[in-house]
């Protein structure tokens, strides 16, 4: 059945099967020593405009998420974050597990307000018993957000400065970073976002990788980082598996280790310059947009999402019935008789695929 339920709901993008199919008899170092690691590492310097940064390969998303956190912390420190987060809500406490707590703040579709932030910290700072409280060591964002919205340039350089201004790090959840980069709308490129925090990571799993995420520290890393990469469980032996891939994702797009033709319908007349990631994003992007064209003319309200997130409003009567034709997540109930339903696109999502959606749609209608 087809499915839009996820972007990692396939393997990977041919050209990076490809790449670890003609490096996969050599012999390498391990624990990120191999070159594969050290020539991903290169290329995402390069693209980041960040020639100092320290870059480390970690498995998945929340493995990322709870071991940076936990490097950027001291002991006593708590992450701020949005309600919304997905360190709150969908990692299953990785980040309380290892000794930090999440304050959170409200969410604005998915986003934290400069303002907000601001007015926590001095109200914080101002309590003569702030001692006695979880003390706010960093603040923690996703992009694009869990609801599939952007953030200003403006709101993360103003986030930024607020941070910098009470000396806590800022980092930046990059689980679908292409996708946001790729948007209509964005108005920041993935040099300028390296410049307005002090780690990210650049998401791989979503887009593109069987597996794996660039965390980028564009500043330098934490000390003893290699240590609490090892101490959380998420230190590869074998991590030539992410260096491999890493590095035919930011590889240009015809050099991808793969022909142009083994590119899924991906947008014709790019240059040769642009990369396999970026690439890869930009089809979800378009695919998303002409699924969400499938909705408006069904007549099916939709949330506001330029990214490769679609939420909608079904009849759960609807949702039953669209359930028997495709698959998708359902997220979150509206009221008794509405639901709202996520719809994702990936490098994987096709023609046929939305053909099918179209047709399931008319169905219900």
């Amino acid at each position: 059945m087809t499915s839009f339920e996820s972007d990692y709901n396939n393997g990977a993008h041919p050209a990076v099967l490809q790449h670890l199919l003609e490096t996969n008899t050599e012999q390498s170092a391990s624990y990120g020593y191999d070159r594969w690691s050290e020539l991903a590492r290169e290329k995402i310097r390069a693209a980041c405009q960040c020639p100092d940064a320290d870059i480390y390969f970690l498995v998945g998303g929340t493995q990322a998420n709870a071991t940076v956190i936990d490097a950027l912390l001291p002991s006593y420190g708590a992450v701020v974050a949005t309600e919304t987060a997905h360190i709150n809500v969908h990692e299953s406490g990785a980040v309380e597990a290892s000794g930090h707590k999440v304050i959170v703040l409200p969410s604005h579709e998915g986003r934290m307000l400069p303002s907000e932030l601001a007015d926590y910290l001095r109200r914080f700072h101002a309590d003569p018993t702030w001692e006695h409280m979880a003390f706010p060591g960093m603040t923690y964002i996703t992009f694009p957000t869990e609801l599939g919205t952007l953030y200003r340039a403006e709101d993360i350089a103003q986030i930024y400065a607020v941070c910098q201004q009470y000396g806590m790090p800022l980092f930046i959840d990059g689980a679908r970073l292409g996708y946001s980069l790729a948007a209509e709308g964005c108005d920041m490129t993935l040099p300028w976002l390296a410049r307005h925090c002090d780690a990210f990571y650049i998401g791989g799993t979503k887009v593109g990788a069987l597996c794996g995420e660039a965390v980028v520290f564009p500043h330098g890393a934490p000390r003893g980082f290699f240590t609490i990469v090892k101490r959380h469980g998420a230190l590869l032996a074998k991590s030539r598996l992410a260096g491999v891939q890493f590095d035919a994702l930011f590889s240009p797009l015809l050099q991808a280790h793969g022909s142009a033709a083994s590119l899924p319908e991906q947008g014709e007349g790019r240059e040769d310059s642009d990369m396999l990631y970026f690439d890869i994003s930009r089809h979800a992007i378009t695919m998303a947009m002409r699924l969400r064209q499938l909705f408006v003319e069904a007549g099916i309200p939709i949330k506001d999402s330029p990214t490769n997130q679609q939420f909608v409003v079904l009849t759960n009567q609807q949702m039953d019935a669209l359930m028997q034709r495709v698959l998708f997540e359902t997220w979150e109930p509206i009221d008794d008789t509405h639901t709202l339903c996520r719809f994702v696109t990936s490098w994987a999502t096709t023609d046929a695929d939305l053909s099918t959606l179209a047709a399931a749609l008319k169905s219900i209608a």
